[in-house]
């Protein structure tokens, strides 16, 4: 994973619209795992819509901060289908 906020962004910014799989730190030792789409990036966050049989809300943010100290962990799913294929 990249080593700086503007590197996640980037990252990021080239899958929007892309379905990706969320696993991210809901506190007290819980964990919260989610699918949905990469919506939009911000400057300082981005937007997951996700999808709604599993989820009460309808969207989610967070900083690119979560994912550089590993509290969120995002899955492509295109990128895991393709790896499983080779």
């Amino acid at each position: 994973m990249p080593k700086t906020l503007a590197d996640i962004k980037k990252s990021l910014d080239c899958h929007l619209g892309k379905r990706l799989q969320l696993r991210a730190n809901g506190g007290r030792k819980k964990t919260v795992e989610c699918a949905g789409v990469l919506r939009e990036t911000y400057r300082a966050i981005f937007v997951v819509e996700l999808d709604q049989e599993d989820n009460t809300c309808k969207r989610v943010s967070y900083s690119y901060t979560d994912i550089l100290t590993e509290a969120v962990e995002i899955t492509f799913l295109d990128e895991a289908k393709a790896a499983v294929a080779k």
